[in-house]
């Protein structure tokens, strides 16, 4: 069970196998160093921006971030 503490980032990487863009998104972020493993959804966003990432990308970690808040 996720506590408030544990990190998105974290829990996001977690999702290997998601299918469409998160899945795609989980992929690319284990292999960068510089992802907020232990950021919030915004710092995963802001991460994702500031790296030019496509916008569906950003509309998987608001998927996502859904998904986490559910199973606070």
């Amino acid at each position: 069970m996720q506590t408030e503490t544990d990190a998105f980032g974290t829990w996001m990487l977690l999702q290997t196998g998601a299918p469409g863009a998160l899945g795609d998104l989980v992929a690319a972020a284990a292999k960068d160093r510089a992802f907020p493993r232990n950021g919030t959804a915004e710092d995963v966003r802001r991460y994702l921006s500031k790296n030019m990432a496509p916008g569906e990308m950003i509309d998987a970690v608001d998927d996502a971030e859904a998904d986490w808040r559910n199973l606070q």
